[in-house]
């Protein structure tokens, strides 16, 4: 009956295929004869979902455990989403169509905060009680991790418990403490207990907070003896030994990365301060060549996939990348598989590479200058200089590639007038380079597509400290970029002022966001990340009906010492270290990569780390 009900929904909705599951290596178990269930829930929709490579690694790990199931679940567009409240549908998996509330563990990925309303929208869909303490045994615990668990605290209401850094051990780990915990006929609080012992994993109901008159933290402690004062991230310290898909799910539909997407390298020893993921996922540890190409062999047979991304925060820097992308087109280029490099960085010796991911087609290249001016890129500790910009386009442009993304941002620390003009001038130095390139060597078509988005400081990088522009400096700011980038050949765009604004609201908010964060969702906010659909109003309103002011978490710039809501969370990286790269960026100052010579970041602690 419940399978009927939802069939006949399919044929009233956009895409049905979003919520059809059965594709192609998806794994369907018998659910009433499997001991134990986990449901992975993505806050958007499908095709982004789908593209992300960690829900790919936990989805196979669970499954391969003995008598467990991963199921998954992704938010559903508007009109599902409301065609299942108007006719008492629960959200349900999409590979054996259970409502997800029949699952022992919902795990929900925080990979963008202005995905925060989706989550409440899930929990809702499914039935679960919004607030962990109103939760039974009837319903699965929910666990939260990815980037934006490193400051849970906006979330501390509504999930169970967090899971902090790599999931690939404590995924398991949470499933034998919940699987143990049921057995053994425990309470569902003493089951949370159980998780705050695991390394990693964070339990909101077992801390409490407190605050100075002026709004600042004052405290934060656990109220139950034997809970940590610092949660310690989990770290996969060999990626070799890491399980990783041999055989990954193939849509019905196009998603947003519709390819095999190999994982070449964890973290990053660049530095880039205002980067909270170069941060958060020191330190560098790669995969090695063997097993990649043994990886790319296997998904290509079992997939049938023609393209193949090799993916990391800088792929450029991979020690084997020439080697690598060689033996990768002598041994696929025949079956047409082309292969993909983002995140590529200026500095590295890549003109070789290019010439062998050509080889099948060509893709747009892109470039991350971030600013343009020389002094601001010092300031943020990018490292790359304009010679290396022109250097890599001049090659691109003689290689026969004609389109080229250039990413920046705006209201950096330290920004000026000056730098904003660098962005325009950089552009058309580009366009330049590539009418200057002879005709016979150049493709048709030039396509300079230049993008600028709004900096959001976040927590455990060096900017952790600063103010956000407010809006109406961000405007003016914008108004000029638009000005000043009428440029033939190049194609401008910005990100949403008042969307970057929420996210560092979220950013680097407390247990006060909370309260805001359900009032904008019981007024209709959701897909806050899609311009459509994002109700700026209405979250001001939400921050007035809750007397909390956003600027205060936006604005405002930190003082040293003052304690911050994701203090107690123990990344790696320590404060010392980034207080000391914020006054090195207001002096212009660049610290070299961290391979080149350590610079006591506090990563040395954590066993397996820093082993080059």
């Amino acid at each position: 009956m419940f399978d009927l009900e939802i069939e006949k929904l399919l044929d009233l909705v956009q895409k049905p295929a979003r919520y059809m599951g059965g594709e192609l290596n998806s794994i369907q178990r018998d659910f009433e004869h499997t001991s134990f269930r986990y449901c992975f829930g993505f806050p958007d929709v499908y095709e982004v979902g789908m593209s992300h490579v960690g829900s790919r690694i936990l989805y196979d790990i669970i499954n391969k455990r003995p008598d467990t199931l991963c199921e998954r679940v992704f938010m559903p567009w508007v009109d599902m989403a409301d065609l299942m409240r108007e006719r008492h549908i629960p959200l349900f998996s999409l590979e054996t169509r259970h409502p997800v509330r029949d699952f022992d563990i919902l795990g929900i990925t925080l990979q963008y905060e202005m995905s925060y309303t989706n989550i409440l929208e899930i929990l809702d869909l499914s039935g679960i009680p919004l607030h962990s303490e109103d939760r039974t045994w009837a319903d699965p615990i929910v666990i939260a991790g990815g980037p934006c668990a490193f400051n849970p605290e906006p979330l501390y209401h509504f999930i169970d418990a967090f899971s902090i850094g790599d999931g690939e051990v404590s995924t398991l780990e949470t499933i034998e403490v919940v699987e143990r915990c049921k057995r053994a006929g425990m309470s569902r609080e003493e089951c949370l207990y159980e998780l705050s012992q695991l390394r990693g994993v964070y339990v909101p109901s077992l801390y409490e907070a407190s605050y100075h008159e002026d709004g600042t933290l004052a405290a934060f402690r656990p109220i139950r003896v034997g809970v940590p004062e610092r949660v310690q991230k989990n770290m996969v310290a060999d990626l070799d030994a890491a399980e990783y898909p041999e055989n990954v799910i193939v849509p019905y539909m196009e998603i947003v990365h519709d390819r095999i997407n190999i994982e070449v390298l964890r973290g990053c020893t660049r530095g880039c301060r205002f980067c909270q993921a170069g941060m958060i996922y020191r330190p560098v540890r790669e995969r090695s060549m063997e097993r990649i190409l043994d990886l790319a062999q296997k998904l290509v047979d079992n997939t049938g996939y023609e393209e193949i991304t090799l993916s990391s925060l800088s792929t450029g820097d991979y020690s084997c990348l020439p080697q690598l992308a060689h033996e990768m087109m002598e041994r696929f280029e025949k079956q047409r598989v082309s292969l993909s490099l983002p995140s590529l960085r200026l500095d590295s010796e890549l003109k070789a590479t290019l010439e062998e991911t050509q080889r099948v087609r060509k893709t747009s290249l892109t470039y991350a200058m971030e600013a343009g001016t020389q002094r601001l890129r010092d300031v943020i500790n990018k490292g790359i200089t304009e010679e290396d910009l022109m250097s890599s386009v001049a090659d691109a442009f003689a290689g026969g590639w004609s389109g080229i993304k250039l990413y920046f941002m705006f209201g950096l620390p330290t920004e000026t007038q000056e730098d904003l003009d660098g962005i325009s001038a950089l552009a058309q130095k580009v366009v330049r380079q590539y009418f200057a390139t002879p005709k016979e060597k150049r493709a048709r078509g030039l396509r300079v597509h230049c993008s600028a988005s709004c900096f959001v400081p976040k927590p455990f990088t060096p900017f952790q400290w600063e103010p956000q522009d407010t809006l109406e400096q961000f405007k003016e700011k914008q108004d000029y970029l638009c000005h000043i980038m009428h440029i033939k050949g190049v194609e401008f765009n910005w990100h949403t002022p008042q969307v970057s604004f929420l996210e560092a609201v979220f950013a680097r908010g407390d247990r006060r966001m909370a309260d805001v964060l359900e009032t904008a969702w019981r007024n209709g906010c959701r897909f806050d990340g899609w311009s459509d659909h994002f109700l700026f109003d209405t979250w001001m309103k939400a921050f007035e009906t809750c007397g909390v002011d956003p600027a205060f978490y936006a604005n405002r710039r930190r003082e040293k010492g003052e304690l911050f809501p994701w203090a107690f969370i123990d990344a790696g990286v320590t404060e010392e270290f980034l207080w000391r790269e914020h006054e090195l960026a207001m002096q212009a100052k660049v610290t070299p990569d961290c391979r080149r010579g350590c610079h006591g970041c506090g990563l040395k602690r954590f066993e397996g780390a820093c082993r080059s």
